[in-house]
């Protein structure tokens, strides 16, 4: 496995904070969680995190949730602002000063940007970025780089497809970068108004293969992976321009007809309509199986920031 490397009490803000070399070990040690995840652990006893999510969540919340209870640990935190006293008008800060004196590591889902890298500056514990805005969501970027890794036994040398709302998607936005530290050719699919943020754009093409383009049938044939997202209804600051980008793209037996044999489709979910029905019974689709590698990863990264790393 090689020389550890440090992360003991490390915050987890943003993917650009790693190096290639540190999110491969990190992929490294998620592997080495998958037996404790069917057989449990005690390695967090007596270790509390706390969940703090300001936004709707199922799959980052649980998932952090189940990682820590499979390692012996406990969790406290809540699910929605409104049981918080942050209805009661509390600050971030405040509320984060607070909750470290009960929690060793805290994760934190927030609707504006940059509250994870302001939480990490009040707290002491390591504070764990759950998704920001449509800024970044660094942990779903880790868990989705172990997926195609587990699903095509690499990432270097793939031809990789971002299809969805590419603006407003924070998943999106935080795998662009990691895919950036790989040899990869990134396929950029969306609706003109939903393109990548042109800062976001500029820092990967520094280092990748990126080509931009909106007809996702010309590219299915190419690619190994496609990674879906849904259009970020909540994000739009004008209904009218939701409407017309709705259900834009659709993917069914037909749009992947012409795809390659091992295409592996995935979504960092919840899905709309963008990924019919039809296509779950399909071996392409491996988005179920993305959220359950969400557990390995966080467990990895609940041990690591932890210093508790089997």
């Amino acid at each position: 496995m090689g020389v550890a490397l440090q992360f003991d009490n490390r915050d987890i803000i943003s993917i650009k904070d790693f190096s290639r070399k540190e999110i491969n070990y990190i992929l490294e040690i998620s592997k080495t969680m998958e037996p404790l995840a069917y057989e449990g652990s005690n390695t967090l006893r007596g270790k509390i995190l706390a969940t703090l999510f300001f936004e709707p969540s199922t799959r980052t919340r649980l998932s952090f949730e189940a990682a820590m209870q499979k390692l012996g640990g406990s969790t406290i935190g809540f699910a929605e602002s409104e049981i918080a006293s942050v209805k009661k008008g509390e600050n971030l800060a405040d509320t984060i000063r607070t909750v470290e004196n009960y929690a060793d590591v805290i994760v934190l889902r927030h609707p504006l940007e940059g509250a994870a890298r302001l939480a990490a500056e009040f707290s002491k514990v390591p504070i764990i970025n759950g998704g920001t805005g449509a800024e970044e969501h660094p942990t779903q970027a880790l868990l989705d780089l172990y997926t195609i890794q587990k699903e095509k036994g690499r990432i270097d040398g793939l031809k990789i497809a971002l299809v969805g709302d590419l603006r407003y998607g924070r998943t999106v936005r935080s795998l662009a970068f990691a895919l950036s530290l790989y040899n990869v050719k990134l396929f950029l699919v969306s609706p003109e108004t939903l393109r990548m943020r042109r800062e976001v754009l500029n820092t990967i093409c520094e280092k990748i293969s990126v080509i931009e383009g909106e007809d996702l049938e010309e590219i299915v044939p190419q690619v190994d992976v496609l990674y879906a997202t849904r259009i970020q209804k909540e994000r739009f600051p004008d209904p009218a321009e939701y409407a017309k980008v709705k259900g834009v793209y659709k993917i069914d037996k037909n749009t992947i007809s012409n795809a390659k044999e091992d295409l592996v489709i995935l979504h960092p979910l919840p899905r709309l309509d963008e990924i019919s029905a039809e296509i779950d019974a399909t071996p392409q689709a491996r988005y179920f199986q993305q959220a359950w590698n969400g557990i390995v990863v966080r467990m990895a990264l609940l041990s690591l920031v932890l210093g508790c790393v089997v």
